[in-house]
């Protein structure tokens, strides 16, 4: 016995042609209309901010600009995944939680450094007699040696 399973109902595309007698050369779902509408207007708003002009050379790469993206989008869209759990999806992301990079604290501060008058000197070896020499000035003057 074989079980159908409901895939085919999915598989077709809520997809508008065009009007009657007239359609159009290509197959677009109703979301990619809805999309590419709201796409071609914020890239028009862009362009009007940027400070290009509306002629008809800008409003192409805007067309050019609007089918790249929205074929982006909604190549990233289907009936498992719509648009809204997408929109979700994005939305929580940029808005979610994330871990802390910087530091925990303020300034470093000296207030627990120790601080000595004199520096400390290395310890002598037994056998060997040296003489010792005063530092001038924080310059230490070569040893003789004999």
């Amino acid at each position: 016995m074989r079980i159908r399973t409901d895939d085919e109902v999915y598989r077709v595309d809520a997809v508008w042609l065009g009007p009657p007698r007239a359609t159009f050369p290509w197959r677009a779902r109703y979301v990619a209309w809805g999309v590419g509408v709201v796409v071609f207007l914020v890239s028009l708003t862009v362009e009007r901010w940027i400070g290009l002009g509306f002629d008809f050379f800008n409003t192409a790469w805007a067309m050019v600009a609007t089918v790249l993206i929205t074929r982006f989008i909604c190549s990233r869209i289907s009936h498992e995944r719509p648009l809204g759990a997408v929109l979700a999806m994005w939305t929580r992301e940029l808005t979610a939680p994330r871990e802390t990079s910087a530091g925990e604290g303020g300034a470093v501060s000296a207030t627990r450094v120790r601080v000595n008058a004199q520096r400390p000197r290395p310890k002598q070896k037994r056998g060997r007699v040296t003489q010792r020499r005063r530092e001038v000035s924080g310059v230490r003057p070569t040893q003789v040696r004999a």
